[in-house]
């Protein structure tokens, strides 16, 4: 893996006050594993077992680093060389890739707001309050273990984005100029479906 840090300096946003080196606490510090990996189903806790399938690449030819993965075996990668202000996209073992976030604090607050991201896109209002009532069902203490994870990972909870915005956000990447610099090509050599073909409704 990469040492990397998170953004700094006049551009980084106050809101993204993260410490350096952040995926090592996504992998290492209790709080963030208990929430990221048994919550939002990201797993950074073992890196060196996370091996993208073979021929599944970028199409530009920039580097696809796998850092994470989901229970299902889906893949977190960064793209490109540098450290964790990388692009960030999600493959799918269902033959779906996209970019999720600008970088690994994005993909946290992301993960902390919405970790049923997944799902969004394409589903009513209703759905979507669906979604998000079973996983506070499931989850009984929600807000306690996303605030205690913050704060782990150097976040203020009270500054941390709706989840409406992470969701807009979600789309906005899966249109914008950064999608072709993310789109991923499969074994075969063809393109991967899109992530998201279409916009999120407002939860």
């Amino acid at each position: 893996m990469n040492g990397s840090n998170a953004p700094t300096g006049p551009g980084a946003s106050a809101s993204l006050d993260v410490r350096s080196a952040l995926l090592p606490l996504l992998g290492a510090d209790e709080e963030a594993v208990a929430f990221l990996a048994g919550v939002a189903d990201l797993d950074a806790t073992d890196p060196d077992s996370h091996e993208l399938e073979d021929g599944v690449r970028l199409a530009s030819g920039l580097r696809l680093e796998q850092f994470a993965r989901a229970g299902s075996g889906d893949a977190f990668c960064f793209v490109g060389e540098g450290g964790e202000e990388r692009p960030v996209v999600y493959v799918s073992l269902d033959g779906e890739a996209g970019p999720i976030a600008r970088g690994l604090p994005e993909l946290v607050r992301l993960s902390l707001v919405a970790p049923w991201w997944r799902d969004a896109p394409g589903r009513t209002d209703a759905e979507l309050r669906a979604v998000a009532d079973e996983y506070r069902e499931d989850v009984p203490d929600f807000d306690r273990r996303r605030d205690r994870a913050a704060r782990a990972l150097g976040l203020d909870p009270a500054g941390l984005p709706s989840a409406a915005t992470v969701l807009a956000r979600l789309v906005e990447l899966a249109r914008g100029p950064v999608a072709a610099e993310c789109l991923v090509v499969g074994y075969d050599g063809d393109p991967l479906d899109p992530l998201f073909a279409r916009a999120a409704p407002h939860p």
